[in-house]
């Protein structure tokens, strides 16, 4: 018997396989992709951390930072926890392994970040996330830990409002499956992908895990707040990180000129960026002064990056950057412990709305949010796993409503390319739910995807082969997308204010009425938005 399922291998689903494993549980973590390839590995520029308290930094200066960005919607609670545990994290992640970059001091060296006035974010070179799920994998291999990888998740089993298992399907046969479990944990990730196109993410980040979640009647909050990286590689939507900035990198116009402090809140510069190229001017990051030995030591990466996909180098050449859809602050609503509404079913890492980020993300907090969270996640769901001695097989209700569903998808009429509405969604929502949002824009994204919605009948896929079928499996991922952007759309369309990321240009203002959270919920096979406190 299954005591954790975990849905997701990067460093949320990994640290809590570990955690949960550490506890004496029957751990089984199953993800759509190979663990080395999850959203964690593309995190560059580092964690943070306030590793020794002095008058230039304290974790009080860092729970107000946190907590500023989030504009007031951060839970600070939830908060002064993840600061506080901040160096415990990093010395745990630093004992198993992870190679941080170290001062001549043999110190994990840190450097400083947007939204902040101190050095608090350590790295590893600009390989971070990365750096830290390989290690995290190594230590999940070294306990032994099974991982069931190539399944994508269909629908959570939910019985009187305690979840039971999940279903999935098996990517190699197409066949569907279903896992029973005494507990689930969901770390699969955001939903940034739905900027097909036009997002540093990859093409599996769709929101499997907080569409799965919504559909069985989880709460969903701050689904209208997307972080946009400010500087990514221009029409090329590749991060280059904000460690550029930190080391000393400065934005200038086509005019030579620097028009905005490098490191302020991200929002505030992608905006800055964003105006200037909607008006055809370019904008350029400026690396030249740091020079060549500089650049090798602390963005190796990223210099690659410049010079493969832009035949550019960042010694000698300004690089042209433009800003992408880069991380959702909104997901499955959860409480300092991890838990959503649904009896023992857990969420972390980035499809979880933990109330750390709020309306804005600091840079450096998603992989410390993944590790703090991924471990309270595992401990939890290994505790309440032992509670549950008495565990009842569910029906199998949800798994033969699946399997027909496969079913109809592989035998019907292909009449409408969905890849095509994909891309158009990607494209509209960038335009209209992007850097600048106002009602007209927002309410006519809502009523092409409600007819998008109403025709998904008419969708199917080419291929009907049951051996590796992409084709499938991306169909799933668009069914998804479909939905979370119907939820983005309605969330967005009701904060009448202008917070963090999500800024309009009809409501300029932050206003107190809106000093809450925004909760989506499926209720009567209805779509319901409201606005909760701030606990």
């Amino acid at each position: 018997m299954i005591d954790v399922l975990i849905i997701g291998s990067g460093g949320a689903g990994l640290t809590a396989a570990l955690n949960a494993k550490k506890e004496g549980a029957n751990v089984l973590v199953i993800s759509k992709t190979f663990p080395t390839h999850s959203q964690t590995c593309q995190a560059q520029g580092g964690i943070n951390a306030v590793l020794n308290e002095n008058l230039n930094d304290n974790v009080e200066n860092y729970i107000n930072d946190t907590y500023k960005a989030s504009h007031k919607l951060g839970n600070k609670s939830t908060i002064e926890l993840f600061c506080k545990e901040s160096k415990d994290t990093i010395e745990w992640l630093d004992s198993i392994g992870v190679p941080f970059s170290r001062t001549k001091s043999n110190i994990i060296a840190q450097r400083k970040f947007g939204g902040t006035k101190a050095e608090r974010t350590c790295y590893s070179s600009d390989y971070t996330g990365l750096k830290i799920l390989h290690t995290l994998y190594d230590q999940c291999l070294k306990e032994e830990i099974k991982f069931l990888n190539e399944h994508q998740l269909l629908n959570l089993i939910v019985e009187k409002n305690q979840v039971k298992g999940i279903t999935a399907i098996n990517m190699i046969d197409s066949k569907v499956k279903e896992f029973h479990s005494k507990t689930v944990i969901l770390a699969s990730g955001g939903y940034a992908g739905i900027y097909h196109q036009f997002t540093t993410n990859s093409y599996t980040s769709t929101g499997d895990g907080i569409a799965s979640a919504f559909r069985a009647g989880a709460k969903l909050s701050n689904m209208e707040f997307i972080q946009f990286h400010p500087t990514t590689l221009e029409k090329k939507n590749i991060l280059i990180s904000e460690s550029a900035r930190g080391e000393g990198g400065y934005l200038i116009d086509e005019n030579g000129n620097r028009f905005i402090e490098e490191l302020k809140a991200r929002d505030e510069v992608a905006r800055a960026i964003f105006e200037r190229t909607h008006k055809g001017k370019k904008i350029y990051l400026d690396l030249r002064h740091l020079g060549l030995e500089r650049i090798n030591e602390v963005m190796p990466q990223e210099r690659h990056l410049v010079q493969d996909f832009m035949k550019l180098d960042m010694e000698s050449d300004l690089i042209p950057v433009t800003p992408s859809a880069h991380y959702t602050m909104g997901g499955i609503l959860t409480n300092i412990e991890a838990q959503t509404n649904i009896k023992n079913l857990f969420a972390c890492g980035e499809c979880s709305q933990s109330g750390i980020h709020g309306a804005n993300r600091l840079g450096g907090n998603s992989l410390l949010e993944i590790v703090t969270f991924g471990k309270i996640a595992g401990i939890n769901a290994a505790k309440e796993a032992k509670k549950e001695s008495q565990y009842i097989t569910p029906l199998n209700t949800q798994f033969i409503k699946d399997k027909k569903s496969i079913e109809k998808i592989l035998n019907r009429e292909n009449k409408a390319d969905f890849y095509k509405t994909k891309k158009e969604i990607g494209k509209l929502f960038f335009n209209n739910v992007g850097l600048f949002r106002e009602e007209k824009k927002l309410e006519r994204a809502l009523d092409y995807i409600i007819k998008k919605e109403n025709e998904i009948s008419y969708y199917g896929i080419e291929d009907k082969s049951e051996l590796y079928n992409k084709n499938l499996i991306e169909f799933i991922e668009f069914q998804n997308i479909i939905q979370l952007s119907k939820i983005i759309l309605k969330s967005a369309i009701e904060r009448k204010e202008s917070r963090g990321a999500h800024f309009r240009t009809d409501y300029e203002e932050e206003k107190i009425d809106f000093d809450k959270n925004s909760i989506s919920i499926l209720k009567n096979n209805s779509l319901e938005i409201s606005f909760e406190d701030v606990l």
